[in-house]
């Protein structure tokens, strides 16, 4: 069968190359692939800069965001042949940790976990994978194609859930959202915000297009510049692009007793001139937390997919920009301004 591998480390080395049938060991549930997103992660791996190959391999597998219909499945078990599904990405360690023994393995403390097109094991850009039934995730099948969105979604409300349980240290009822960045994470963000009756504030630098209407549509607010411009001490704050200066502003203007979840990564060697004593004083003297979030365990995942069954999907279709057939993969990788979630799509859903 087709897959779509790369040498980790090696800018350049990706290709689509005959692989073997998956094997047995990943698990009895087979699985058509449907349709598998594209991510900054990806393009990292593709870049060189990331990534690591099974144990003994020199190639892995890419892909992390996947959609499949199940071929095969044990009898009894919680899928059947027919069903949509999504892998879960991260898998728990062997010793396993603490976390990873309750299946909170995207706190895994030893760092020895997996991830499935990203660490030590296979992804799910090929045409067929194998998977156990504990880590794989049925989706709305009137979602189609964009049940691809799980993993994405997952993510984000893995965060809403972490800015849930800070608040709750106290009485709390938010009831405004300050999302930073409208790229996929954050529009399904602040999705999750709009469904939590919150009233959301999209910020980006994009005043015109694709992503503006996308808020629009949803029912928040968007806006380009400074939080404290778009809305005045805000009770939630989700940080989606890993911006420093973005990150820094989430931290000074988030209200009294409020919460910031930071869900992107920053660049390494950016420095950023702040006044650390005042910034100090005015988060230990109203409450004010700070926290970071990323990777999802099952029970996030089943959020993400109630989340993206109850969204309209006329909405949730102009996500996903486009779809390119597996044999012209690199076509993903160029991006375009109005893009939002590219896919690699493998067969019909």
């Amino acid at each position: 069968m087709k897959a779509l591998t790369v040498v980790p480390l090696e800018k350049g080395s990706a290709e689509l190359t005959d692989v073997g049938d998956p094997p047995e060991s990943d698990g009895p549930v087979l699985v058509e692939t449907i349709g598998v997103g594209i991510c900054g992660t990806d393009v990292e791996i593709l870049s060189g800069e990331y990534g690591w190959a099974p144990p003994g391999r020199e190639r892995l597998v890419l892909g992390h965001e996947s959609l499949g219909r199940v071929l095969e499945a044990p009898p009894g078990g919680p899928v059947v042949a027919g069903d949509l599904v999504v892998g879960i990405v991260r898998r728990p360690d062997p010793v396993p940790c603490g976390n990873c023994a309750v299946g909170e393995w995207d706190f895994c403390r030893n760092g020895r976990y997996t991830e499935r097109g990203i660490k030590e094991h296979d992804g799910y850009l090929s045409e067929r994978y194998r998977i156990t039934p504990e880590y794989v995730v049925k989706v709305d099948p009137s979602l189609g194609l964009l049940g691809v969105l799980l993993e994405p979604t997952s993510i984000v409300a893995k965060a809403w859930e972490q800015v849930e349980r800070i608040g709750h240290r106290a009485h709390w009822e938010p009831s405004t959202a300050v999302v930073t960045g409208a790229g996929p994470i954050g529009l399904l963000a602040a999705l999750i915000g709009v469904q939590r009756g919150l009233e959301v504030h999209v910020i980006d630098q994009m005043a015109t297009g694709r992503k503006p209407d996308l808020v629009r549509a949803l029912g928040a607010r968007y806006h380009t510049g400074a939080i404290a411009d778009a809305v005045d001490s805000p009770d939630v704050v989700i940080e989606c692009t890993g911006v420093s200066s973005l990150v820094l502003d989430a931290m000074e203007h988030v209200g009294p007793g409020g919460v910031v979840c930071l869900t992107g990564v920053s660049s390494k060697g950016r420095e950023i001139a702040v006044d650390e004593g005042a910034l100090n004083r005015s988060m230990v003297l109203a409450n004010e937390s700070v926290v970071g979030s990323v990777n999802a365990n099952r029970r996030h995942y089943e959020a993400g997919a109630t989340a993206l069954a109850s969204a309209d999907r006329d909405w949730l279709q102009q996500l996903v920009s486009r779809a390119v057939p597996l044999d012209r993969w690199q076509d993903a990788l160029e991006r375009t301004p109005d893009d939002v979630k590219v896919v690699v799509q493998l067969s019909d859903a």
